[in-house]
C-alpha cells in the first residue's frame, strides 16, 4: 500500500496513520519510524542499502520481456512501466559486495506488475544462478512478487522450472544460496526459486504463501488463524530461518557470508 503524501511535508503510514517527513521516512528506508511496519522498497533503494557504495554491476541488462502471446495492450503496459520505473523489467540482477565480500544479487521490485515473473524475469535469474555457480560466489535474491505473469501464459510458468533447476544445479555444486522473503512473496515465486534457498529470511509481516488467505478461505469454508502465511507464522512452522528487520539485512548477510567462509576462506 502505497504511503499518502502530505504535500512535500510529510507522509503518512497506512500501518499506524502515524505522520513523518520525506527525509525521515527514506532514512529508516521505508519503515514507519513509529510502528516498525515495513512498506514496500524499490529495488535501487534495496541494493543502496545492503551493497557497498559503488560496488554493483549489473548483469542481463540487456534481456527485456516481450508480448509472446501478443496479449492486448501488454506492450504499451511495458513501455509505461518501463517509463515510470526506470526499469527494464521486474528484477535487477548482478554482482556487488556486501562488506567486502563479493556476491551475485538480484532484487524484484514490486513497482513492475506486482514483481510478477514472466519470460524476462526468469531468464535474468536464471543468468544470476548459472553466473554465481560458474564463478564460485554466493547468490543472495531478494523476493516480492505476486506471482507468475498472466500476459505470457505458458512461457511464465515455464520460468518455475528454469529457475528451480538452475539453482538444483548451483546446490549440487555446493554454492550458498541466501533466499530473503519479502512482501509479498506468493504465487509461482513461492512455488520456485524463492523457498529453495539454503538459508531463508524474511521481513517483519512479510505475506508468504502460494495462494493468498482468502483463497484458502473460500476453498475450505473455515476460518484461518490470525497471521496466517505472516513471516512471523511461517517461522514459528519452520519455513522462515530468521526475521531480519530491513535496517539489520546488509549486517545479517555479512555475517551469514562469514560464517560460511567467504570472505575468510574464498576471498
Amino acid at each position: 500500500m502505497a504511503l499518502e503524501d502530505y504535500g512535500a511535508s510529510f507522509v503518512m503510514c497506512p500501518a499506524c496513520s502515524r505522520r513523518t517527513t520525506p527525509q525521515n521516512w527514506r532514512a529508516h528506508l521505508q519503515v514507519c519510524p513509529s510502528c516498525g511496519a515495513h512498506q514496500p522498497i524499490s529495488a535501487p533503494e534495496r541494493l543502496a542499502s545492503v551493497l557497498d557504495a559503488g560496488s554493483f554491476v549489473e548483469l542481463g541488462e540487456h534481456i527485456e520481456g516481450s508480448n509472446p502471446l501478443d496479449f492486448p495492450g501488454y506492450d504499451e503496459k511495458l513501455s509505461d512501466l518501463r517509463r515510470k520505473t526506470g526499469l527494464q523489467d521486474a528484477v535487477i540482477t548482478g554482482l556487488g559486495m556486501i562488506d567486502g565480500v563479493k556476491v551475485v544479487i538480484g532484487v524484484m521490485d514490486s513497482r513492475f506488475m506486482m514483481g510478477s515473473m514472466g519470460t524476462a524475469v526468469g531468464e535474468r535469474v536464471t543468468l544470476a544462478v548459472e553466473y554465481a555457480r560458474h564463478s564460485g560466489l554466493p547468490l543472495v535474491l531478494f523476493c516480492a512478487s505476486g506471482g507468475a505473469r498472466m500476459q505470457e501464459g505458458i512461457f511464465s510458468l515455464m520460468q518455475m522450472a528454469k529457475t528451480s533447476a538452475a539453482i538444483a544445479d548451483f546446490s549440487a555444486d555446493g554454492g550458498l544460496y541466501i533466499s530473503v522473503l519479502t512482501h509479498p512473496t506468493t504465487g509461482g515465486m513461492i512455488a520456485s526459486f524463492a523457498s529453495l534457498g539454503d538459508i531463508t529470511i524474511a521481513e517483519p509481516g512479510a505475506l508468504i504463501g502460494f495462494a493468498g488467505p482468502r483463497v484458502i478461505e473460500q476453498t475450505i469454508g473455515q476460518r484461518l488463524p490470525e497471521g496466517f502465511q505472516r513471516s512471523e507464522f511461517q517461522q514459528d512452522h519452520g519455513f522462515v530461518d530468521q526475521i531480519v528487520q530491513r535496517g539489520r539485512m546488509r549486517e545479517t548477510l555479512s555475517q551469514l557470508l562469514r560464517l560460511h567462509g567467504y570472505g575468510v576462506m574464498h576471498g
